[in-house]
């Protein structure tokens, strides 16, 4: 019998950006999302995430997308697992790379980047910019107060179409 482990979200949003910045600098660069590969998936080391993204990828009704700079493609700073659910976006997972954790990250911005665009894509699909995911419970709060989600009951969340449109607006200029 499979067992299939419930993944709560437990990422922080450090800043709402224009894109991500360097703690250290505090320059700006511009990013870029794009849908992971084989190549790409072949090159993943597990210690370098602490999420098994291999088997993510293998599920075929989750699309994972890579967060990279637009200036070097080949470093990734964040990933982000999302499912078409045909009315919303569920977002099942999403991970900064561990340089970009803690006290002594290199970079802000990368799960609000991340999150935003989940919202972009529910917006291309028609759905409103709905999305929805599982909190851990100490951050229920948290996203409230930085995505404006709304607690939907038990560790259920979602971001409505106003929060949707602030967070993309943030991060996507059209």
């Amino acid at each position: 019998m499979s067992q299939r482990s419930n993944k709560y979200q437990e990422f922080l949003i450090d800043k709402l950006t224009s894109s991500i910045e360097n703690t250290f600098s505090g320059e700006v660069f511009d990013t870029k999302i794009v849908k992971i590969n084989d190549e790409d998936i072949k090159s993943f080391k597990r210690k370098d995430w602490n999420f098994d993204w291999k088997s993510e990828f293998k599920d075929n009704s989750k699309q994972i997308y890579k967060l990279t700079t637009v200036n070097n493609p080949t470093i990734i700073h964040g990933l982000l697992s999302i499912e078409d659910k045909e009315d919303h976006i569920f977002m099942h997972l999403l991970e900064s790379a561990k340089f970009n954790l803690g006290k002594e990250k290199l970079y802000l911005g990368i799960p609000g980047n991340l999150v935003s665009y989940a919202c972009k894509v529910s917006f291309d699909r028609g759905y409103e910019g709905f999305v929805a995911f599982d909190s851990k419970t100490a951050l229920i709060e948290h996203y409230q107060n930085t995505l404006g989600a709304t607690h939907l009951g038990g560790r259920r969340m979602y971001i409505d179409t106003i929060a949707a449109a602030k967070l993309v607006s943030q991060y996507f200029k059209t």
